[in-house]
């Protein structure tokens, strides 16, 4: 029930909602995928679509997401966490794991960083130990609502990595807030229509020669 868009996630993108785009674009990821959302009847659609895709749910807290996040994890015995929201449905799975692989090396968070990532490749990673530490001692509203923000947090003394891109591509908009996001990411996947494996690298090579594309 976003307050932007309401039903995005069920959003049809070339015949198949939206959050089933995200799901499938993430499995060659090759770990276990699960659609964490909320207890209630109006996200009944969301589990069905998680179904639909073959992956696994959990249902929890509506606006405490930290909660949500952490039960889940603890529920299906989770020692690293990959984190990424049902509105991205451009997310590159090539860069996704370049999270995982960094978590390897024992940072208690890695993260694609937003000053050159575009905005919709959102991706964070953190351990077990380090969600549980944030579920026991976040107390802000913000803090349960965004799941992360006090684990990057500078005072709070977890180890942090930030992924980089070789270009700046900060401020663009390639996640699904508006209608007017949705036209644009919907053209993307008419273009590369059947494909729908198409990398970062393909959007922005035409995003470069269609200036038309996003207005």
């Amino acid at each position: 029930d976003s307050s932007r868009f309401f039903g995005k996630a069920s959003q049809i993108i070339e015949g198949k909602p939206m959050l089933w785009h995200v799901i499938n674009r993430l499995k060659p990821m090759n770990i276990p995928i699960i659609v964490a959302t909320t207890n209630r009847s109006i996200d009944d659609p969301i589990e069905q679509i998680a179904k639909e895709s073959n992956v696994l749910v959990f249902r929890g807290e509506t606006n405490d997401v930290l909660d949500r996040f952490y039960k889940c994890a603890k529920k299906f015995s989770l020692e690293k966490i990959i984190r990424i929201t049902g509105d991205c449905p451009l997310i590159d799975p090539n860069e996704s794991v370049k999270v995982l692989q960094k978590l390897q090396e024992n940072y208690d968070y890695v993260g694609l960083d937003d000053q050159t990532y575009p905005d919709g490749l959102d991706t964070e990673g953190f351990t077990f130990d380090v969600l549980k530490k944030t579920w026991l001692n976040a107390k802000l509203k913000s803090e349960r609502e965004h799941v992360t923000p006090y684990i990057k947090d500078s005072q709070n003394n977890f180890s942090k990595y930030m992924e980089s891109l070789n270009i700046n591509l900060s401020n663009s908009r390639w996640t699904v807030d508006y209608p007017d996001d949705l036209v644009f990411v919907r053209k993307i996947y008419e273009y590369f229509s059947p494909r729908t494996d198409f990398d970062l690298y393909e959007i922005l090579e035409l995003i470069q020669k269609t200036p038309t594309l996003n207005q």
